[in-house]
């Protein structure tokens, strides 16, 4: 299961670089896996700092997080 989290995130992480922010829904779409593993998978990169959620909308806007 870790390395299916791991790989996921790494398929949110390219998404979110070629599409930019996304709303959450779009996102779980896009990625085209069960939807309990992509929030498994967003959390570990949130949990890494490599992504900022922001809720709106009765949803979240996710993107990567930039390097000042």
């Amino acid at each position: 299961m870790i390395t299916e989290i791991g790989i996921i995130a790494g398929e949110i992480w390219h998404y979110l670089d070629q599409h930019g922010e996304v709303a959450l829904s779009v996102l779980t779409k896009g990625i085209d896996k069960p939807r309990d593993s992509v929030l498994m998978s967003l959390g570990w990169l949130a949990r890494e700092g490599h992504v900022i959620m922001q809720e709106e909308n009765n949803d979240y806007k996710v993107s990567l997080r930039k390097n000042a």
